[in-house]
């Protein structure tokens, strides 16, 4: 094992790569400590696109896609780049700026075999992954309260390590590629599907037909914890079974330094006491955004009754697969919170307290083990995590060698692109207009509600568009008192798009650079069916 005192910060010095957090954007939304990072590396270690390069890198506390790789890989299987664009933005929530640049790594021609191996066991591990999604969906909540109660058990270090090699170990390692597997299966057949309804309805109607999760077959998992707080509420479901469903869903919820709603005794006392000062009928919202499909549905069935029953099973196949998708990530956090209680008692029986957090994984199980060389640099690994927490978040996409310091200290810095040669910087849009995904149709003038996190939901008002970075889970409760919302990071399938699509509240997302366009205060027209905000008066800018 090699120890070291900084845990891979800064991978943009690995070579000349495009790097992109969009896809990761949502579930690690601030700065990881180290055991959080080194997880993620242990559950991505086979995750190879392209062998010997890097796909996975750490900047200033927080994971990017390694661009360059998936660019390269496209090219090898003779794929467009257009193809490669529309991949990126379906999957990885990215949309780069017009002009970007992408530089390729060179694969000579006898490693072309080895890459197209790596990908056909990529391809094969994740369609195992979606036949184990069945049984992944069934079994995970019980073996998540087994494990549980195994972990108060356990008295000894050895013990705690059985259990990390016998129950924990691998199952994580499974349901990363069941995960994943679904995803990407859900994102392909979307994808086309909004591809083939744009051309015949427009992008507002391919929008609403697309965005029927819920529907008539189950509420969609992003909307559970909302629904579910406004049961309790009204006396509809009680406290605990709240907690035994939903507890597990939270704000940093991949953040394993970060207690979990069901850990905090206050946590539901405060959001019933924010649902109930502003009231609002999540389900019938729901139902309105249902209205909204089914009008497009009969415009669509109307002007195109040839097409109409092979459209509807596509429907309600890409509707299937959106929902196993929440559902998967549902229980992929709870496996994540699982290894959050199995780092708390390894904290307990080695008297670390919340120090375990500075600890690669491969470190802690060296210190079940009796090794505790790496302790000595938890202190320089705390002053560094708790510089990257302070600094603004770096840019969603880095071309090149990146200084988060310099950086941060420059006033006139980009927010959503950095190119370290300065050569092919795009430009940013009109003054006045932004351009995003397409996140939800609908069309809203209103007062611009500027929030940097979800603890600030009070701050908006009934009416106001919300605009933020990017959501989570915890965002989920603010968006029904939301008229738009706009987020820089984000695409059609990430938690932003979908959730204010089951809400039927316009939304663009992935803008880039919204947040430091947009103040509160500012009157802006969010067209969330083009994928536009247009700035209509600037009062909260002074202007």
């Amino acid at each position: 094992m090699t120890i070291s005192a900084d845990p891979d910060w800064n991978a943009s010095l690995q070579g000349t790569y495009l790097w992109s957090n969009t896809n990761f954007g949502e579930a690690f939304s601030q700065a990881m400590t180290p055991l959080t990072w080194s997880v993620l590396q242990f559950t991505l270690a086979d995750w190879i696109f392209l062998p010997g390069y890097p796909t996975v890198g750490n900047i200033a506390g927080r994971p990017y896609l390694n661009i360059s790789v998936f660019a390269t890989v496209y090219k090898l299987l003779g794929r467009s780049q257009q193809d490669l664009l529309d991949y990126m933005e379906a999957t990885l929530y990215l949309r780069l700026p017009e002009g970007t640049n992408i530089p390729l790594v060179e694969v000579p021609a006898r490693q072309r075999l080895p890459v197209l191996w790596a990908l056909a066991q990529l391809r094969w591990r994740q369609s195992q992954g979606v036949r184990r999604l069945p049984a992944y969906l069934r079994d995970t909540q019980g073996w998540f309260e087994r494990i549980r109660r195994q972990l108060g058990e356990i008295s000894s270090r050895e013990g705690l390590l059985h259990l990390w090699q016998q129950e924990l170990r691998q199952p994580v390692l499974d349901g990363r590629w069941t995960v994943m597997g679904i995803a990407t299966a859900s994102a392909d057949y979307t994808l086309n599907l909004r591809r083939a309804l744009t051309p015949l309805v427009g992008e507002q109607d391919a929008g609403r037909l697309i965005a029927n999760l819920s529907g008539k077959s189950g509420l969609l998992a992003s909307l559970g914890p909302l629904v579910g707080l406004q049961q309790v509420a009204n006396g509809l479901l009680s406290r605990a079974d709240y907690l035994a469903q939903y507890g597990h869903r939270g704000p940093h919820e991949f953040e394993l330094a970060m207690p979990r709603p069901a850990e905090d005794p206050a946590w539901l006392d405060q959001q019933l006491a924010a649902c109930r000062q502003s009231p609002v009928d999540a389900m019938a919202q729901v139902q309105a955004g249902q209205s909204a499909f089914d009008e497009a549905w009969q415009r669509f069935a109307s002007r195109y009754p040839a097409k109409a029953k092979p459209v509807q099973r596509r429907l309600q196949e890409s509707a299937r697969r959106g929902r196993l998708r929440e559902q998967a990530r549902s229980e992929y956090v709870r496996q994540r919170w699982l290894l959050r209680l199995f780092a708390l008692r390894a904290a307990q029986l080695c008297g670390l307290g919340e120090e375990v957090f500075f600890l690669r994984l491969e470190e802690l199980l060296e210190v079940l083990q009796g090794d505790a060389r790496a302790l000595e640099y938890i202190a320089e690994r705390r002053q560094v995590y708790q510089r990257w927490l302070k600094m603004p978040a770096p840019p969603a996409v880095i071309l090149g060698s990146f200084d988060p310091l310099a950086w941060a200290a420059d006033p006139q810095r980009r927010t959503d692109y950095y190119d370290a040669r300065q050569q092919s910087l795009p430009q940013t849009p009109s003054a006045r207009l932004m351009r995003g995904a397409p996140g939800s149709a609908g069309v809203v003038e209103a007062k611009v509600r500027l929030l940097s996190s979800a603890a600030q939901a009070g701050e908006l008002l009934p009416g106001e568009v919300l605009v933020t970075a990017m959501t989570d889970i915890s965002w989920t409760p603010v968006f029904s008192r939301a008229a738009a919302v706009v987020t820089d990071v984000g695409a059609p399938l990430s938690h932003a798009a979908i959730v204010a699509r089951e809400l039927g509240i316009p939304a663009v997302v992935g803008c880039g650079d919204a947040t430091q366009r947009l103040h509160t205060g500012d009157r802006v027209r969010v067209d969330g069916g083009s994928g536009l905000v247009e700035i209509l008066s600037e009062p909260g800018n002074g202007a």
